[in-house]
């Protein structure tokens, strides 16, 4: 019976988080006397025995979590960070961030990230994990989550761009909107590529037909093409399209939004009297300027991921899971109804 209880159940049996029960299993101090005991009793009651890999990591442990990223900068990241870095803090352990700049750096980067003795789990971000390092991962035997990324068989804690996307333009198309443009970045970018696809969706639903030329991105390729620089050159393509420039735009950062509505202003076109947007994050800056956004619980996927990286780390045996937040429709002033 011992080996089929799992830390999930401790932590439901016990009315607490699994961050709590590991915390408690790795004897780590933050957490109240009162609540170490409930758990500690719900583990004997049940039985339960920590897999041999977290014992050895109890004897042997780096105390390190590491997080492979492609960008600190980027305004997502930054925010994703803040909760992960909370969490890992209320688990005693140290974080280590290696930066990506360049698909073709992962596989060294997770070289250095499985080193021997420099870390206990991996926090994966933001891209496609290519399969040919799949095997290695697997070898080392070391946990590993997977946020707003996906592949079978890893945990994984993401949006669901594809969904919050359909609800972006299906409210534009609500708003009596049928010529909708979209400014999006790098297609190399699985948010991107995700978030296009439902745009497409959201239009063929409607009975649009989708159009090439109302899709636009901008060059500049910093962070994958979600930057305000990339946002504003991608509307300023719109604008040149005179009469035939869309009234109507989802655009797939918040960051990029920014740049387009910069852009619409330059030229003497207002926001909302004349073009309604919409973006996606719902980062700080959005509601300063009162964006309509998509919004992503940023920070409590950060916490979720590393809770779930450490009750992978107490019991490997965990199946694995696929967590997906939907986002909200959040609306300001930066959209009305058509004229």
């Amino acid at each position: 019976m011992a080996s089929k209880i799992t830390i999930y159940e401790i932590a439901k049996a016990a009315g607490v988080g699994i961050g709590t029960v590991s915390r408690v299993l790795n004897n780590h101090p933050s957490v109240t006397p009162e609540t170490r005991q409930r758990v500690k009793d719900v583990v004997k009651r049940l039985r339960y025995q920590p897999h041999t890999y977290a014992r050895r990591l109890a004897r042997n442990q780096s105390e390190t979590i590491s997080a492979i990223i492609p960008f600190f900068t980027n305004y997502f990241f930054v925010e994703i960070l803040r909760g992960v870095q909370e969490e890992i803090t209320n688990l005693g352990y140290d974080l280590t961030l290696f930066g990506v700049n360049d698909i073709n750096q992962l596989e060294s980067k997770i070289g250095r990230a499985l080193q021997k003795g420099r870390v206990d789990g991996i926090l994966f971000f933001s891209m496609r994990l290519p399969d040919k390092i799949v095997p290695r991962l697997r070898e080392a035997g070391i946990p590993i989550v997977l946020v707003d990324s996906y592949y079978p068989k890893f945990d994984s804690i993401s949006v669901a761009n594809t969904d919050g996307a359909y609800d972006a333009t299906s409210y534009l198309i609500s708003l009596g909107y049928r010529r909708i443009g979209m400014i999006n970045a790098l297609e190399v970018s699985q948010p991107a590529y995700d978030r296009l696809q439902g745009y497409r969706r959201a239009l063929e639903s409607n009975g649009i037909a989708y159009s090439e030329d109302l899709l636009k991105t901008g060059s500049n390729n910093k962070e994958d093409g979600f930057n305000r620089e990339a946002g504003h050159e991608a509307m300023m393509k719109f604008i040149k399209m005179g009469a035939e420039m869309p009234r109507a735009f989802f655009v797939s950062s918040d960051i990029q939004a920014i740049g387009a509505i910069a852009a619409l202003s330059d030229n003497g076109i207002r926001v909302p009297e004349d073009v309604s947007i919409i973006g996606f994050d719902d980062i700080e800056l959005a509601s300063h300027t009162g964006l309509t956004t998509m919004r992503q619980p940023m920070y409590r996927m950060g916490q979720m991921a590393v809770e779930r990286l450490a009750a992978r780390m107490s019991d490997p045996n965990l199946p694995s899971i696929h967590e997906t937040f939907r986002p909200e429709l959040v609306v300001r002033k930066t959209c009305r109804p058509s004229a």
